[in-house]
């Protein structure tokens, strides 16, 4: 998979950058500044392209996934993590991701279908990846929901059922609500970056 790495304190998590739609392996490397300069930062491009934008997994229409595709695009990022723990030298069960939209569903989707995938997640204006599976239990696992009340593409619904699965599989949730939208709002950010002091 395409990606950077940016060397850090191995003691700290290393953050798993995650893009929207149409995005790079560079978009998010602001916000990683801005949660934790000193972590390691792995920042990975979307291998589908859906009219010549990145993304991490087909999709059927708007808000409908391909849900084969996704999971199969979810054991490969899972794969992918293994082989980089062992490139870069980093610990693979200290892990925090950090998501925006499509890069948060993908996060999310890891959670849903490998046990100690990651540590921890930022998940800004995810959706709930898939229903009618079994998750795998996700105790010890803290994870950070950026919610809009009024955003088009992720309902307040779909946000408060994400937060309630997961929860009810053990991990431990903060649903932080945004008036903004779909975009990630600099208040959304720095509630993000207060979870993650908090917890890691």
């Amino acid at each position: 998979m395409k990606h950077l790495f940016k060397k850090g304190d191995n003691t700290k998590p290393t953050l798993l950058l995650l893009h929207g739609t149409g995005g790079t392996e560079e978009d998010l490397l602001p916000l990683a500044e801005r949660i934790d300069p000193e972590a390691n930062v792995l920042s990975v491009r979307g291998n589908i392209s859906e009219n010549g934008l990145n993304r991490f997994f087909k999709r059927l229409a708007e808000g409908v996934f391909d849900e084969e595709d996704l999971v199969k695009q979810t054991n490969a990022l899972h794969e992918f993590l293994e082989e980089s723990s062992k490139k870069y030298q980093f610990d693979q069960s200290n892990i925090v991701a950090i998501g925006y939209s499509n890069g948060a569903n993908i996060a999310g989707s890891l959670l849903f279908h490998h046990k100690q995938a990651i540590k921890g997640a930022i998940l800004h204006h995810p959706m709930v990846p898939r229903r009618g599976i079994t998750l795998p239990e996700l105790n010890d696992v803290n994870v950070f929901i950026g919610a809009g009340h009024n955003d088009p593409l992720c309902t307040e619904a779909e946000s408060k059922e994400l937060a309630a699965t997961l929860e009810s599989n053990g991990a431990e949730v903060t649903l932080h609500w945004e008036n903004q939208g779909h975009q990630l709002s600099a208040s959304e950010v720095e509630a993000a970056k207060e979870w993650y002091k908090n917890n890691f």
